[in-house]
This record gives C-alpha cells, sequence and structure tokens, in this order.
C-alpha cells in the first residue's frame, strides 16, 4: 500500500513539473495559436540564471530558492517578450515560418547556452528540507515534490484569475474571439498579445528553476529534456486548453511513474502509447475543441 501511495503521490508532483513547463506553452497556443518550439530554452536560460542567483545567494537557503525562483520568471518573461517583438509579431499568421523561426532560436540559443556555460550539467545543493521525506499512510515523500505541486497550484490559480477577472485578462480572451472587432475599440491588441507571451516565459521560468532543484543538476539542455513532456502533456490535454495542461499533466505523469515502477521501468514507452492513443481516439485532446469540418 505505501508504494501506491508513494508512486501515486510523486505522480502527481512530476505532473505538477510536467504543468509548469507546459502551462506558458498551452496558453501561448491556446491565445495566439502560436506552437513555440524555443520554450525550452526559456526554460534552460532561466535555469541557468536562477543557478547563478542561488550560488551567488548561498544554495542551500529558502531566501536563494525564492529569489532564484523570482529572477527565473523574470529573466523567462523577459526573453519570452524580445522573443515575440522580434521574431513572432512580424510572422503572425504564417504558421510555417513561426515553427521554423522558434525551431532555429532552440538551437542558437542552446548552442549559445553551451559556448557560455559549457556542455556540462553542474549539480546545485537546494535547502536541506528538499531532500528530506514527509511520511504519509507509511510512505516516504520526497519533499520536492510538495514544493513543485505548491508552485503548479499558484500558477494555476495565478493564470485563471488573471484570464477571467483582470481587464487585460478580457481583453487577450475578445481578441483571440474577434481580433478586428477589439482592434476597432481603439484596443491595441499587439501589446496584450506580448502580455501572453511575457507570462507563458514568466510560467516557464519558474518551472525551468524547479527543474534544476528537482533534477539536482543545470545543464544547458534541461529545458529541452522537459519540452518533450511539455508538447505531449498540451496535445493530450487539448492545444490551447490550460484546465486539459493540468489534467493531462497528471494522468501522463502518474502513468509514468506508475509504469516506470511496476512496469519494469517503461515509463516513457507508456506516455507515447497513451499520446498515440489519445491522437487515434480523441484528436483534439481532452479538453480541445474538435476542428470544425
Amino acid at each position: 500500500m505505501s508504494s501506491i501511495i508513494l508512486v501515486l503521490i510523486t505522480g502527481v508532483g512530476l505532473g505538477a513539473l510536467y504543468f509548469l513547463a507546459a502551462s506558458g506553452l498551452s496558453l501561448i497556443y491556446g491565445l495566439m495559436h502560436v506552437l513555440n518550439f524555443a520554450h525550452g530554452a526559456f526554460l534552460t536560460l532561466a535555469a541557468l540564471i536562477g543557478w547563478m542567483t542561488a550560488q551567488a545567494l548561498g544554495t542551500d537557503t529558502w531566501f536563494a530558492l525564492v529569489i532564484s525562483v523570482l529572477v527565473g520568471a523574470l529573466v523567462g518573461g523577459i526573453f519570452a517578450t524580445l522573443t515575440e517583438l522580434l521574431l513572432i509579431r512580424p510572422l503572425y499568421e504564417r504558421h510555417i515560418e513561426q515553427v521554423l523561426v522558434t525551431v532555429g532560436l532552440a538551437l542558437a540559443a542552446t548552442a549559445l547556452f553551451e559556448g557560455i556555460w559549457g556542455a556540462d550539467a553542474v549539480t546545485i545543493a537546494g535547502p536541506a528540507w528538499l531532500k528530506q521525506t514527509t511520511l504519509v499512510l507509511g510512505a516516504k515523500i520526497p519533499n520536492v515534490y510538495w514544493i513543485l505541486i505548491l508552485a503548479a497550484a499558484i500558477v494555476l490559480a495565478a493564470l485563471v484569475i488573471f484570464l477571467k477577472k483582470t481587464r487585460y485578462g478580457m481583453i487577450i480572451r475578445a481578441g483571440v474571439e474577434n481580433r478586428s472587432m477589439v482592434t476597432a475599440l481603439g484596443i491595441d491588441v499587439r501589446k496584450a498579445f506580448t502580455l501572453v507571451f511575457a507570462i507563458g516565459g514568466a510560467a516557464a521560468g519558474i518551472g525551468g528553476v524547479l527543474t534544476m532543484h528537482y533534477m539536482t543538476f543545470v545543464s544547458p539542455h534541461i529545458g529541452q529534456t522537459l519540452l518533450i513532456f511539455a508538447f505531449i502533456v498540451t496535445i493530450v490535454g487539448g492545444l490551447g486548453s490550460l484546465a486539459g495542461a493540468a489534467i493531462a499533466s497528471v494522468i501522463v505523469a502518474v502513468m509514468q511513474q506508475f509504469a516506470n515502477f511496476y512496469l519494469g521501468g517503461t515509463g516513457d514507452f507508456i506516455v507515447v502509447i497513451l499520446l498515440a492513443v489519445v491522437l487515434l481516439v480523441r484528436p483534439q485532446g481532452i479538453m480541445g475543441k474538435a476542428v470544425a469540418k
């Protein structure tokens, strides 16, 4: 029984990490229809700058952890904003070119990061509490999973409140439905869309720093590794659906953890099978909208 509890809770924690990586991806696609392959670069740069911040402040303190997360969010937001202004905005409604540009940016950014920080992974020590465990119904749960779950819950709540309760959130949703009408009312939708990119980048930045603490190392490839699962979660949940991404994150990660534990480390294979089944049975994903024929 304790094994099931352990696998279940660690699966939810891993799902929280997937959601942090996928939420920005899903938000940007859902509101702007931009499939951003450079999203992993946002995570990586945030993790690297977050690592430098933590090193400067003392990696084993809570203060360093909190500040590095905030710095990661800021770095991710700035990187995403510059990407939108310089590369994406001139290519709106040109989706193929957007994909090519973001793929190119991801490759160039990884090469640049390797040139600056080196290709090797560097270990990092967070607060000692993260390495300890909490006893839940006989299962010893690593504390780092609680931090991931808390961060994902805060990010999800913040995104929902922003979109549902704020003026800019309403402008963004209206711009998605009818951009021409909103523009005719004298509202600059482009600024709202830039804000969407910045928020998506900030969410990626938070995910990047927490991924570093979850893996206990940072490298120029850390974002690309997580990006694969972020795309799977986004597709399974439904492209552009924030709620779908949250649900799919938990489903994917829990199945992956159970398969790794009970089926001889076949978690990644099971996730690919799940992706194939969803594409065959429900191509629009769990919470996605079917395309009208």
